[in-house]
């Protein structure tokens, strides 16, 4: 029978607060083991930070209708990961079909975190969140699987467990992704006027080949007006996080001296004014946002000004800082 005495190592490897319990390496359920992915669970104990780990000796020994173990590991109220056994436990039992995890006995192919809380007035803490998501990466590295691999008990029981209560299990999927898959370091993307599929605005936005301080072939150009008909710019924003958003517009003394960039940040769409009759042909900052993951409209040229002038659109960029 295959055992994972790497377990403990992986988990503080990826910054996961790991507690040993016991010879935990040689303890396990007789049976087969080979695990292939990552089982959620919650315990229906309530913690709490002065009792943050309810159901972990239940988790080790057992109950009296089910030997322990019960997982591999239990997380506590704080987020520590409690490693509990380097083999086969008792949490899955027969599984059905979810994702990549075939049917079959799940004991056998999946490893399974129990979330200490009770799920039905009590949501996971974030601190149990965070760790879960950190520990499931370190494991799915090391098995050389993908997020689908990770599952929560809900989708694979064949006996209507609700487990692990109060959380999307596909925003799980996508937070283990992200993780698995960080985006380069300094990630940065400029989208232009001319960028296909990426630069929205009406018709009454005009193009303009006229300065030379322009990015690229040409530029937009309106009037400025009481009314909302902004030229859009999309980015596929890989991880939410800090952003540098920088625009590049030809200066003129007929252009707005308050063009009203708008920036779609994770609280909110803020303003920036930016005066176009200076210091164009060149990026300028527009100041640093945090801006959440997704391919979306992220900043805009607003007509919806009381500056005077032409308001630009011409190229934005963004950075990952």
């Amino acid at each position: 029978m295959a055992t994972i005495p790497w377990l403990a190592d992986v988990l503080r490897a990826e910054g996961v607060q790991v507690v040993e319990e016991g010879d935990w390496r040689n303890r396990m359920r007789p049976g087969s083991f080979d695990p292939i992915g990552v089982l959620w669970h919650h315990t229906a104990a309530t913690s709490s930070a002065s009792n943050p780990h309810p159901a972990l000796n239940v988790v080790i020994n057992g109950r009296s209708d089910l030997a322990g173990p019960l997982a591999q590991c239990l997380v506590d109220y704080n987020g520590v990961f409690h490693v509990i056994s380097a083999g086969r436990c008792n949490h899955a039992g027969q599984a059905r079909a979810s994702g990549p995890i075939p049917a079959g006995d799940g004991n056998t192919m999946l490893i399974g975190w129990e979330i200490d809380y009770n799920g039905v007035d009590q949501e996971m803490t974030p601190a149990q969140y965070n760790a879960s998501l950190k520990a499931t990466v370190a494991v799915l590295r090391r098995l050389g699987r993908d997020a689908s691999y990770a599952r929560g008990h809900r989708e694979t029981s064949v006996t209507g467990k609700i487990d692990p209560s109060f959380i999307d299990l596909d925003v799980m999927r996508s937070d283990v992704a992200r993780l698995l898959n960080p985006p380069p370091t300094g990630w940065s993307a400029i989208v232009d006027n001319a960028t296909a599929g990426r630069f929205t605005a009406s018709a009454n936005w005009g193009t303009s080949t006229y300065s030379g301080q322009r990015y690229g072939s040409d530029y937009r150009f309106a009037n400025p007006v009481a009314a909302s008909d902004p030229a859009w710019y999309q980015f596929a924003v890989p991880e939410t996080g800090t952003y540098r958003v920088e625009a590049w517009y030809p200066a003129n003394s007929g252009y707005n001296n308050l063009a009203p960039y708008i920036i779609v940040t994770s609280t909110g769409n803020q303003t920036v004014h930016v005066d176009q009759r200076v210091n164009g042909g060149a990026w300028r900052s527009l100041g640093t946002f945090t801006l959440t993951a997704g391919d979306e409209n992220k900043v805009g040229v607003s007509r919806w000004t009381s500056g005077t002038g032409y308001v630009i659109a011409d190229a934005v960029r963004v950075t990952r800082v």
